[in-house]
């Protein structure tokens, strides 16, 4: 266990938290975004005595929607910059927000968002021109302070998607200017940002496309080896997630100055970081590129330590969750605990024996406790597979016969001795299995659940306030200065 002088300030006090992702927001046009469902939202978590709020990671979706196979590790998603803020400042007429009732409605549409937006981008990028708003100081700084990306994202995005270099640039632009206001308004309402980092990047990417000499690419820019993890509970043949592996030897030659700026691009953005995969940092599993799945791969050690230490001596210390998911060996234990970092802790994982480490009783105070994360079935549809002897056990540490598991997870979660407690929201409202959020190694139909209009109750948020008032969650203090 790392001493508590070495674990970030945020980690540091009972909290309790919500995994939410922004996409998940109710809103008129297609995805959840930044207008204001997102401080509604926010203003639901400090009335329900939430004080830190996890979304999954807001690069530009790659294939299948999905968060994790993101474009770019520095730009964010353009589908997040809400019309509704470009309205309020003035670069969009009002009548423009009207949309199909449909996009209101029911899961993310990701392309149906895409179609409406982009010509309202368009308008709003016209007169952003004609009011000259791009010599503005706000804008000037922006684009110095981003160049070290912005171009490559803009060509890339200019390449992939249509639209000149200054349309993706000022999209960015607008998506930090609001997101600034919406962090600030979080902040406001006592509620800090807990963002995730994946620790690859897609081979469709503008990351590779900018920098390819820092991944293991071949001379035809394919990847000679790709990422995954070998077969497991979730799938017979493991997982081949596709992305290529890094060229470790570059990153040392440039002192990791390409993952420090990544790190300090999200530490902008967020209060906090997951680290998703955290074991990649100490070994990762390489899959020939020519495989069709991840039985043929082996694990390789990687230079994790050279890395956080390159990266803590640039940006101090660092308020990340490491994910130590998976095949955790003693090396990665020490990895986390040696740079203060809070693992996590599953209470989905935690019925299957006596003396299982994901048990509340065995929670050391410095880690993350959830009942369960975006990647496994809402506590609804968990229960309802579990041999008996794991439900024999749930019920005897849970106190008798469930009929609402999730409740039960969510007082084991609070009750826990770890400091912080992130609970999904669909566990906090009681959803059924249709409302979940991803299924490990399914390509197709992941990422798209959304919170239904109005589905905030009142009572929900007063009983969650009062079980975080009887377990010290409750943050102390309202308004948090600026990070």
């Amino acid at each position: 266990m790392s001493p508590p002088g070495r674990i970030a300030k945020i980690f540091q006090q009972r909290r309790a938290g919500v995994l939410l992702h922004l996409t998940s927001l109710p809103g008129p046009h297609g995805v959840g975004d930044l207008g204001r469902s997102s401080v509604s939202f926010a203003s639901w978590c400090q009335s329900a005595g939430i004080s830190l709020w996890q979304m999954l990671p807001i690069g530009p979706v790659g294939y299948g929607a999905s968060p994790y196979s993101s474009t770019s590790s520095f730009a964010a998603e353009p589908l997040l910059v809400s019309l509704e803020r470009l309205v309020e400042d003035g670069l969009l007429a009002r009548k423009r927000l009207k949309a199909p009732q449909r996009l209101g409605q029911g899961p993310c549409d990701f392309a149906a968002a895409r179609a409406f937006k982009r010509p309202r981008f368009a308008e709003a990028f016209d007169a952003f021109q004609k009011k000259k708003k791009h010599h503005s100081p706000d804008y000037v700084r922006f684009v110095r302070h981003t160049r070290h990306w912005l171009q490559g994202w803009c060509a890339f995005a200019s390449g992939k998607e249509g639209g000149s270099c200054d349309l993706h640039a000022f999209l960015q632009y607008q998506f930090d200017k609001q997101w600034k206001k919406f962090r600030s308004e979080c902040h406001g309402k006592g509620v800090q940002l807990v963002g995730d980092l994946p620790i690859f990047v897609t081979l469709d990417s503008a990351d590779v496309a900018d920098r390819p000499e820092l991944f293991r690419l071949d001379r035809h820019g394919k990847p000679t080896v790709v990422t995954g993890v070998p077969p497991d509970c979730f799938s017979t043949n493991g997982q081949r997630w596709g992305h290529p592996h890094y060229a470790w030897a570059a990153h040392r030659r440039e002192k990791f100055r390409w993952w420090t700026a990544r790190v300090a691009t999200a530490l902008e953005r967020f209060d906090a970081l997951r680290i998703d995969h955290f074991v990649g940092l100490v070994h990762a599993f390489e899959i020939p590129g020519t495989a069709h799945t991840a039985r043929k791969g082996h694990w390789r050690p990687t230079p994790g330590r050279e890395l956080l230490t390159a990266i803590e001596h640039r940006l101090g210390r660092l308020p990340l969750i490491a994910e130590d998911l998976g095949a955790v060996t003693p090396a990665v234990e020490k990895l986390r605990d040696d740079f203060g970092l809070p693992g996590m802790k599953l209470l989905h994982n935690a019925f299957y024996s006596d003396d299982s480490r994901d048990l509340p009783q065995y929670h050391p105070k410095h880690c993350v406790v959830y009942p369960g994360t975006h990647d496994n079935d809402v506590s609804r549809g968990w229960v309802k597979h579990l041999p008996r002897s794991a439900v024999a056990r749930f019920q005897s540490i849970a106190g008798g016969s469930i009929p609402c598991p999730e409740k039960a997870l969510i007082r084991m979660a609070y009750a826990s001795p770890a400091c912080t407690a992130i609970v999904a929201m669909q566990d906090i409202l009681g959803l059924g299995p249709d409302s979940r959020m991803n299924v490990p190694g399914r390509a197709n139909g992941n990422w798209k659940w959304r919170l239904p209009p109005k589905l905030l109750p009142k009572r929900v948020a007063k009983t969650l306030r009062a079980l975080a008032a009887r377990t010290n969650r409750l943050a102390k203090g309202r308004r948090l200065r600026e990070s």
